[in-house]
């Protein structure tokens, strides 16, 4: 990488950073400090508006970077990702978004807590939570502290340290001083840069080939080193049993993990009724769908363009495949266009990464003080306000995601955030669906559900290939794996609905009929909505 690249990046990367920062200084000067105001903007965002946000908050550096990375190395199966990024929306429109909306007032807790003892249910759901969101957002450090150092020109130990504390640093002051207002500015201008970065590429690799896409397939597979086989599915996922397994496994976490992600959820909030809830999921669907599609595009281009293995030589996983493409699009290296389309790509991802810390860690930090500390705090005690609550939890959440981004920098990205949506789908996603859904539902069964998904999807990652057991795994010299799969989603996502029927069954107390039908009726009409 040339110096011209690292310049331009670095002004792109401050000036996003500014423009940021000022968003957050004019929201913190205009705020009145209120629980709703810091948690859910004033609910004062329109769907449109939310619906931007929504997408900003979903579509990480994993997806812009990540995925198209796989598609250029492996073809259809690397492709099957976006199509369960996509297709999991369907599932929070259909099932989920005006139903929380109606129910909930900050946190997924709000929604389960409805119709059950609230502390047994808030400190469960709460715990789940934050286990989530800290997995999501170690995640995303660790692309911080990989990818910009990479897109940087500095791979060395202390450039990545630095990148890391850096991004930690600003998403804690992101959420500290402007809560939940400036966060969705912040992913409002995110999704809107990254939109019409991933639209100028496309256009330009279309343009490469003419309009002709037959053409650009037929040049991807060639490139690709595997001839028609990179068109067709089994690349990746076709071997033995374990690895077809280990797809299905992925699929549903992928699919069913989304409507449980707490960050995603409190979106809902920020919207003044259910029907903007449910508006803001159709515009969210359109731009995340028009975005997915878009990745296909890039990652075949960059095989075609780049080839399969100049990118695996580049980057094992792929994650540097968007950025040689802009380069080579631009006019090459030492060129002025790639120069500068490198630089966007650049500052682009930092602030696709940005936004994204600064949505988890909004959301981890209200299930901290409004589930948790509500619910453990004693009477006798001193007392603090919920948001000067959530602002600490911001910075200790900030400081642990740090440390923990700088511990597992060897660690796959695509890994950590398969592992949330596991988790989520495992933990939060059936009791969820149960308080919704199911009359007899008690408090028991929402506690066995919560842990019953939680605690197995944790262990079974303990004892998979991923941490022991293989020269990719955590700790390489050694070897006490069990588990065969990587994902454990399709264990633990069914021991998380059997958790809580079970728990449900062998509950001595009888379900609350009365409450049931109040938040049966709130969910379906509103009425009495915050």
């Amino acid at each position: 990488m040339t110096g011209d690249h690292q310049t331009l990046a670095l002004l792109l990367f401050s000036l996003f950073v500014a423009v940021t920062l000022a968003i957050t200084t004019w929201v913190s000067r205009n705020r009145h400090g209120s629980a709703e105001e810091f948690y859910a903007g004033g609910r004062l965002f329109s769907p449109m508006e939310n619906g931007f946000a929504i997408a900003g908050d979903y579509m990480s550096a994993a997806s812009f970077l990540g995925i198209s990375g796989l598609i250029a190395l492996y073809g259809y199966d690397g492709m099957l990702y976006s199509v369960g990024f996509l297709v999991a929306w369907l599932v929070v429109l259909l099932l989920v978004a005006e139903l929380v909306r109606n129910c909930g007032r900050f946190t997924l807790a709000d929604v389960v807590a409805a119709r059950m003892a609230e502390r047994p249910v808030r400190i469960a759901a709460g715990t789940s939570s934050v286990a989530v969101s800290v997995l999501y957002l170690v995640a995303q450090m660790v692309g911080a502290g990989s990818l910009v150092a990479l897109l940087l020109g500095g791979t060395g130990e202390a450039a990545r340290t630095w990148t890391v504390v850096g991004v930690g640093a600003l998403m804690v002051i992101y959420v500290s001083l402007g809560g939940m207002r400036a966060t969705t500015w912040i992913q409002i201008v995110k999704a809107v840069l990254l939109m019409a970065g991933t639209v100028a590429l496309t256009v330009l690799v279309l343009v490469r080939f003419h309009g002709d896409v037959n053409s650009l397939l037929s040049t991807a597979a060639e490139r690709s080193g595997h001839g028609t086989a990179f068109l067709g599915p089994g690349l990746r996922y076709g071997g033995d049993w374990t690895a077809r397994l280990d797809f299905i496994s992925l699929g549903l976490a992928l699919v069913l993990g989304t409507a449980g992600l707490p960050h995603i959820l409190s979106r809902f909030y920020t919207v003044p009724t259910a029907r903007a809830a449910r508006r803001s999921v159709v515009w969210s669907i359109g731009l995340i769908g028009g975005f997915y599609l878009m990745t296909i595009v890039l990652g075949f281009g960059a095989a075609a363009i780049i080839g399969s293995a100049e990118v695996r030589a580049s980057n094992a996983s792929g994650n540097t495949a968007v950025p040689l493409l802009a380069l080579d699009l631009g006019g090459g290296a030492g060129s002025t266009g790639g120069t500068v389309l490198f630089a966007v790509v650049a500052a682009v991802a930092f602030a696709t990464i940005l936004a994204v810390v600064a949505g988890i860690t909004l959301a981890s930090s209200a299930s901290v003080a409004h589930d948790l500390y509500a619910s453990l705090r004693r009477s006798g005690g001193r007392q603090y306000g919920e948001v000067t609550v959530a602002r600490v939890a911001a910075a200790v959440i900030g400081a642990a995601a740090i440390g923990l981004g700088l511990l597992a920098r060897d660690l796959n990205v695509a890994f950590l955030v398969g592992l949330a949506f596991a988790v989520a789908a495992s933990a939060n996603l059936p009791v969820l669906l149960y308080s919704l859904f199911w009359r007899r539902f008690t408090t028991r069964g929402a506690v066995w559900s919560v842990y019953g998904g939680l605690v197995p999807a944790v262990l079974l990652v303990v004892f998979s290939p991923v941490v022991s057991g293989s020269p990719e795994a955590l700790f390489p010299g050694v070897d006490f794996h069990v588990f065969p799969l990587q994902n454990p989603g399709v264990v633990s996502i069914p021991l998380g609905f059997l958790a809580g029927w079970l728990g449900t069954v062998a509950s001595p107390e009888p379900p609350d009929e009365a409450r049931h039908a109040e938040t049966e009726v709130r969910a379906l009409t509103g009425a009495g909505a915050a």
